[in-house]
């Protein structure tokens, strides 16, 4: 009965059941979000009257059936997100009628067919939807086929939005081209005729050998909790401040981390809300330094997340053992450091809202077999809302927050940038940088003589991790230029640190050549910036 209601907005809380179709009524409405909640059964014919609706978000729920046709009449439409569901069906033709579509994302449901002509999207192009939404069309993970349309939304969009489907095809990275389909299909359709009334047996059996194939895997992939033997500590290898993670093997020879989350003895689960989050941000961004979540299960007695198992373990467990640490040599902790770049610049400047992670440390970047950075662990992670305060109650790691959040409690991208330079120290001094971040804090605050007289003495090759030989001419310069915007992102005025899309820029850009030997630069001369 709200007739004036304007923006609805009750996502990420733990509502159940099915959508009210009252909410039809409320015809002013233009911003509707129920996304991240429990809601079941299907989605509600009657929001189709919603004609003033330039928002619709239903994602992470647990909607099945089919997409209503009804949704096509809402012509003021910009932002339509229902992925992440259990939906079926075609995508209905109506959605050539939604003019004003400029977004669109149905990932992760079980829709099939093929995809409607739809015309709003003719005129956005995805450069308009990348630099002023943040989003762009998304219709990963379902079960379309046939071309895709002809237009520059999904000519332009990464393999990532298109990717694991029946059997799409078009002018576009990762795919077919749907005229080399055509003319095999066209070619071999008379000889198929014949061929198919000679298998349809054959191919009868062999279905019934999948579907019991298929419900192997499915009670395999079930039964992981049998594989870690009840979660025995055998197969534990870490803990967090929100679960222990686990190495499994499924399937005879797919290995696989699970994170098994820890339980309160008075509630059924009391970080379910740190669950949900990290099911939702994690399977919204995909990105080469970023772990990939394989799947889910929310159970009262043993809810855990399954991801990716990154071979080498977490930066902390490599920085500890003296063999591995002497591995890591400098070249290749540089390239942890670009990994780190890479994840954060991307959660920072290339989701739509930002996200802001909130506990890098060590513990939570792991490194694969080639020393790539992945970055994981996003129980704590937080979306940055615009026209939000992003006040919050403190999250995160001691040691590795930013100092402001002591006081200030608000979450801003520098507290990732800060952490970030916590991280980097360590990787470079193969220990964490406690003690030499008090120094420089506390003297970053006084006048600049009292930095020259602290830092002076100190020479960053005293500084360096000694268990691995100094750096080479070749790779001297990088490790200044990489101390140089660790100490920057260090800084205890947060607007004085630099974002994450800087410097990244930074490290695409020719280093500077060193004015002076590399054994005689002391923490001075980088903080001054006149070694280089």
């Amino acid at each position: 009965m709200l007739s004036s209601l304007q923006v609805l907005d009750l996502a990420s809380n733990n509502l159940s059941g099915s959508i009210p179709k009252q909410l039809g009524e409320c015809s002013n409405l233009l911003l509707l979000n129920l996304s991240s909640n429990k809601f079941t059964k299907s989605i509600p014919n009657e929001i189709g009257s919603l004609q003033s609706l330039h928002g619709l978000d239903l994602s992470c729920n647990f909607l099945a059936q089919g997409i209503p046709w009804q949704l096509g009449q809402l012509r003021m439409l910009e932002t339509l997100d229902i992925s992440h569901n259990m939906l079926s069906g075609v995508i209905p033709s109506s959605f050539k009628d939604l003019l004003s579509l400029s977004a669109l994302d149905i990932s992760y449901n079980e829709l099939r067919g093929p995809i409607p002509d739809i015309k709003a999207l003719h005129n956005a192009s995805y450069e308009a939807l990348r630099d002023n939404m943040g989003l762009s069309v998304d219709i990963s993970y379902n079960e379309l086929r046939g071309p895709i349309p002809d237009i520059k939304a999904f000519h332009n969009a990464l393999y990532e939005a298109l990717r694991d489907n029946m059997g799409l095809c078009g002018n576009t990275s990762g795919l077919k081209l749907c005229n080399l389909i055509e003319s095999s299909r066209t070619s071999k359709q008379k000889g198929n005729r014949v061929v198919i009334l000679i298998l349809l047996p054959v191919l009868g059996s062999l279905l019934l050998v999948f579907v019991v194939i298929g419900a192997f895997f499915i009670l395999r992939q079930r039964n992981i909790i049998e594989a870690t033997g009840e979660f025995n500590s055998n197969y534990c290898i870490g803990e967090g401040g929100y679960g222990t993670v686990y190495k499994v093997v499924i399937l005879t020879e797919w290995v696989v981390a699970v994170k098994k989350l820890h339980r309160s003895p008075t509630d059924k689960l009391s970080d379910f809300k740190a669950f949900e989050k990290e099911v939702c941000v994690l399977a919204n961004i995909r990105h080469r330094n970023i772990v990939k979540l394989y799947g889910f299960c929310p159970h009262g007695k043993h809810s855990f997340l399954v991801y990716e198992f990154v071979e080498r373990g977490s930066l902390r467990k490599v920085l500890t053992s003296e063999e591995q640490a002497i591995g890591l040599d400098w070249m290749k902790r540089l390239n942890v450091v670009k990994g780190m770049v890479g994840a954060l610049s991307y959660l920072h400047h290339s989701c739509s809202p930002p996200i802001i992670h909130r506990d890098i440390t060590s513990n939570n970047v792991h490194l694969d077999l080639e020393y790539e950075a992945h970055v994981s662990d996003f129980g704590t992670a937080r979306l940055l809302m615009p026209d939000s305060s992003n006040w919050t109650a403190f999250s995160g790691t001691f040691g590795y927050s930013a100092p402001e959040l002591a006081y200030t409690m608000k979450v801003t991208e520098k507290c990732d940038v800060y952490s970030f330079g916590v991280v980097t120290m360590e990787v470079m001094m193969g220990r964490h940088p406690g003690d030499l971040i008090s120094t420089l804090s506390s003297h970053a605050s006084s006048s600049s003589s009292s930095i020259s007289s602290i830092s002076q003495q100190t020479l960053l090759k005293d500084v360096l991790d000694q268990r691995i030989s100094l750096p080479r001419k070749d790779t001297a310069e990088v490790v200044v230029h990489i101390i140089k915007i660790a100490l920057a992102c260090l800084h205890p005025n947060p607007h004085s640190q630099p974002a994450m899309g800087k410097i990244s820029s930074e490290l695409a850009t020719k280093w500077p050549p060193l004015i002076k030997p590399f054994c005689t630069i002391t923490l001075k001369d980088i903080l001054s910036h006149t070694c280089s």
